[in-house]
């Protein structure tokens, strides 16, 4: 009797609904999430926080407010002349997010138009020329085929003397493997192309989305002709940093100033005004850019640790390329140890895999030079990436190993500094 009493009870509601919920306790009130457990209501509180109660302690679930279909504004393609034009490529990520009620998680925006209709400040500072959405995901969900489709649609605009920069929507998780392919397949870049993030939906009140679009969008018409990341400088809503694309890195999993440039300043500080803070590729509309985005996905990207087993080396020998993060200033496990890697590593390299070094402490220079341990790991041919950040090396050995006519000059063309992915002095 009290199980068909309570299924006519609850029958009616569905996920997005506003309830309130009774228990013998009190009174909950909130939007009603789908729950990933059976015997669970999940509320999505006021104050933003999701929450779960038990069914069997509710003995009365009250609708106030039926879920209400989302309108769309349309986008109207009106330019204000005293603007510059920008074109915006909408890839995903919690930048272009909202609330989702069925998961109390966010989901990406259905439509472009919807990113204005959350960010419609965007249109004071640019004239948002044309908007265009390739794809829609999240960014761990990305491949080296979904950088090469944003390159193109990044050329076709940078080519286009109606417009003035590019700003990129992306999630942060690899953000900058996507700003570091940018970086190489963009050959003569004459504008600037800004990638930008928000760590928190734009439904939360602590939410980066704003001043990170409206600072990316200060960076996309200016003088600056660099593949940037644009976000936080700190925790506070106050000013952003514009990254180099080959020399930032995620360095926090939640924080909104996540991202920080590893041995050296950033490209600038924006505020109310952009203040360079070093040095850049300057603008030139003139200049074409070229497209270079060839890539050979048969490379990986490996942490020496303690212990290491050379079977592990042994297993990427059916690959073209790996990239080891090797410890201190250049060493791995070597004559002293129970498992030493050098044999494997020179035998490696001899049969035609391309082995690259790189710190795995993020910040410093390698140099095999100062222990013996790194001079008997430059003997095998290991290739020493100086400072190199393993993500930017990993893409850039993808890059190089994808041009074949390169083949004899693989160490040349990774010590090259193509988009400033080596610093000649390291700084703070």
């Amino acid at each position: 009797m009290e199980a068909k009493e309570d299924k006519m009870l609850h029958k009616q509601h569905e996920p997005g609904d506003k309830v309130k919920l009774s228990t013998v306790k009190e009174e909950i009130e909130g939007i009603l999430l789908e729950s990933p457990e059976q015997g669970v209501y999940l509320i999505k509180l006021k104050s933003g926080y999701n929450i779960g109660i038990k069914k069997e302690d509710v003995h009365r679930l009250e609708i106030v407010g039926k879920k209400k279909e989302e309108k769309i504004a349309s986008f109207k393609h009106s330019l204000n002349k005293n603007l510059k034009n920008i074109d915006l490529i909408v890839s995903g990520g919690t930048i272009s997010s909202k609330v989702d009620y069925e998961t109390g998680g966010v989901k990406s925006l259905t439509q472009p138009e919807e990113l204005l209709q959350f960010y419609p400040e965007l249109k004071e500072i640019v004239n948002v020329r044309k908007i265009i959405s390739p794809f829609s995901k999240f960014s761990e969900d990305m491949d080296s085929l979904d950088w090469k489709e944003i390159a193109k649609i990044a050329v076709q605009s940078l080519n286009d003397e109606e417009c003035e920069g590019v700003i990129i929507t992306h999630g942060t998780d690899t953000l900058h493997y996507t700003s570091s392919a940018l970086s190489f397949f963009l050959r003569d870049l004459n504008k600037p192309v800004v990638l930008t993030y928000s760590q928190r939906s734009s439904d939360r009140a602590s939410s980066d989305a704003q001043l990170n679009l409206i600072a990316a969008a200060k960076m996309a018409v200016s003088e600056a002709a660099e593949v940037m990341i644009v976000g936080h400088a700190s925790s506070s809503d106050d000013f952003c940093y514009a990254f180099r694309g080959t020399k930032v890195r995620k360095m926090h999993t939640s924080k909104r100033d996540a991202f920080k440039s590893i041995n050296e300043r950033p490209i600038a500080k924006i505020g109310e005004k952009i203040e360079f803070m070093n040095s850049f590729s300057p603008r030139d509309n003139s200049k074409k850019v070229k497209l270079d985005d060839k890539f050979n996905d048969k490379i990986a990207l490996i942490k020496f640790y303690p212990g290491m087993d050379a079977e592990i080396i042994d297993y990427y020998s059916r690959y073209q390329g790996i990239i080891i993060e090797v410890a201190v200033l250049g060493h791995v496990a070597g004559d002293e140890a129970r498992k030493n890697l050098i044999p494997v590593l020179r035998k490696a390299i001899d049969n035609g895999l391309v082995i690259c070094a790189v710190p795995q402490t993020i910040y410093g220079r390698l140099n095999p030079l100062v222990y013996s341990a790194g001079r008997m790991l430059m003997k095998t041919g290991v290739i020493f990436l100086e400072d190199m950040l393993p993500e930017t090396a990993f893409v850039k050995l993808g890059w190089v190993l994808g041009h074949k006519d390169w083949k004899v000059k693989i160490k040349e063309k990774m010590l090259e500094n193509f988009s400033g992915e080596i610093n000649s002095r390291i700084e703070k």
